[in-house]
């Protein structure tokens, strides 16, 4: 498999870090659904303080995952595609990549605004706050996060329904192209 991306399909650190990245959106929507009602205990802070630590390490490795595209390029849409297919295509990776970014910044800045003391990136660094406490910037940021996360949900379920329909009902690589090779291949 090659680490770069090819004209026909996505190389080897592009689909890393697009289910890496899945995977830990997904781990993070069940931590976020289900924290808020566990009981005031230590284990209580550390899965908050987790939340927090993966949520920035999502952005972390979405800007990654940006600047290794802009390397790597993209491959070219498959044989075949209407353009208003790719059009849609286009749109929703870009409003995944907004979304997967102001998820991890609005809740940095909900809990920078809500004057709790400062976290450790899973304990190792101190995570500086983005303003100081602040009730107004704190729901904004708070509705960000939350409506942001119904709303990635709703773009990630038409992405993968996408990607399931060119693969059940067009037959074509789309779905395969960003798993490695021999795992799936187009039905025919």
């Amino acid at each position: 498999m090659t680490l770069r991306n090819t004209a026909d399909r996505w190389g080897g650190v592009s689909q890393t870090l697009h289910w890496l990245i899945a995977v830990l959106i997904l781990l993070l929507g069940i931590v976020g659904l289900t924290m808020g009602e566990l009981p005031k205990t230590p284990k209580y802070f550390w899965v908050y303080t987790a939340h927090k630590s993966l949520g920035l390490t999502v952005l972390a490795l979405v800007v990654a995952r940006l600047a290794w595209r802009v390397y790597a390029g993209a491959p070219k849409p498959v044989p075949g595609t209407p353009g208003w297919q790719e059009k849609i295509a286009t749109a929703t990776h870009w409003l995944l990549y907004a979304l997967i970014f102001i998820l991890p910044l609005s809740g940095w800045l909900y809990d920078s605004a809500s004057g709790l003391r400062p976290f450790r990136w899973f304990g190792l660094v101190e995570v500086p706050k983005l303003s100081g406490p602040d009730e107004g910037i704190r729901a904004v940021a708070h509705f960000f996060h939350e409506w942001g996360f119904w709303l990635l949900i709703a773009v990630v379920l038409a992405h993968a329904g996408a990607a399931f329909y060119h693969h059940l009902f067009q037959r074509d690589a789309t779905l395969a192209r960003m798993l490695p090779r021999g795992w799936l291949s187009p039905k025919t």
